[in-house]
């Protein structure tokens, strides 16, 4: 089996196997731009990952794994635009970079490239695939309708929050192992069971990422420190905060959290909040739970021990990590 950095190593040469088409320029330059960002192409990872555990072909898997990536950042692109966003791993957006009309129109080919990638498989194996992939694709639209509508909403129930997370972030993780694994024609029922460690290692990591902006030991370079008490982002530390408040508590709260502007006492206020309702510790055995989770449905899944080892170790840092 490959390790994750040699895994790592075929996604990045892949990328460099198919590349896009250079005319018009104004058209691929801005797909060029984002996909040399610098962002860690874990989702393609991903699928590697989940094929090689049941001994498939993994050149057969790469162009779906790429399919992935694509299709990630196009959702990035799109992403950017809607929030208006300045900065993506700490270079300009493309819509700032370019314009708002090329970045548009990029993001869609990106789309498009993303199925053109899927059309080498095998027939019997391009269609789960296919549907797999749309499904996904519909979840995560879905998701980011709810976060657009979270936005206006002043209690966001934890129910809400853990249905819009796994439509913006987990379903995708979910996608790219059972993807792997279908391209590695493992039995239907082992399929779902990688789904569903993707399911809740997508919701941890969402989960981490969320506690990180703010209790994070150090800030990832190109991104602000509670960034999202800034944007009155209404995360899991939001509402989690909101639950254990007192009505008091919640006053202040939404009193801070309806003021746009980059505030240093509003983000010193909202953390010494978060602190006194021990939200950190709340979200810390959260994410503590969904790992559990995943890592028990890694257990049953039916192949050796050894096959495991690759997904396990990823688990680890995603979740495990500080920045």
């Amino acid at each position: 089996m490959h390790s994750i950095e040699e895994l790592h190593q075929i996604i990045n040469r892949s990328f460099d196997r198919y590349t896009i088409k250079q005319e018009p320029k104004e058209l691929y330059e801005p797909i060029s731009y984002i996909l040399d960002l610098g962002g860690k192409r874990i989702r393609p990872l991903i699928v590697l990952m989940g094929n090689q555990m049941f001994n498939g072909d993994l050149e057969m898997a790469i162009k779906p794994a790429l399919a992935v990536e694509y299709f990630h950042n196009f959702t990035l692109m799109h992403d950017d635009i809607m929030d208006s966003a300045p900065l993506r791993r700490g270079k300009e957006t493309v819509h700032l970079k370019y314009d708002v009309n090329s970045a548009i129109l990029a993001g869609d080919t990106m789309l498009i490239k993303s199925y053109e990638f899927l059309e080498d498989l095998p027939v019997g194996i391009y269609k789960p695939v296919s549907k797999l992939f749309t499904k996904t694709a519909l979840e995560l639209c879905e998701g980011q309708q709810y976060d657009i509508n979270y936005e206006s909403l002043k209690d966001i129930s934890y129910d809400d929050y853990i249905k819009m997370i796994t439509g913006k972030t987990a379903v995708l993780v979910g996608c790219c192992l059972k993807m792997g694994a279908l391209i590695a024609s493992a039995p239907e029922e082992e399929a779902e069971k990688l789904y569903q460690v993707g399911i809740n290692l997508g919701i941890a990591f969402q989960l981490k990422d969320d506690y990180l902006d703010v209790f994070g030991k150090a800030v990832k370079v190109g991104k602000k420190h509670a960034g999202d008490i800034y944007e009155n982002k209404k995360t899991i530390l939001f509402v989690t905060a909101m639950q254990e408040a007192s009505p008091e508590e919640r006053d202040e709260l939404l009193y801070w959290y309806n003021i746009k502007a980059e505030n240093v006492d509003k983000i010193y206020a909202v953390e010494k909040l978060f602190r006194k309702l021990k939200v950190n510790v709340a979200i810390s055995k959260l994410i503590k739970e969904y790992t559990e989770k995943a890592n028990q449905l890694i257990d049953e899944i039916n192949i050796p021990d050894e096959r495991k080892f690759y997904l396990r170790e990823l688990s680890a840092i995603l979740i495990d990590r500080q920045v």
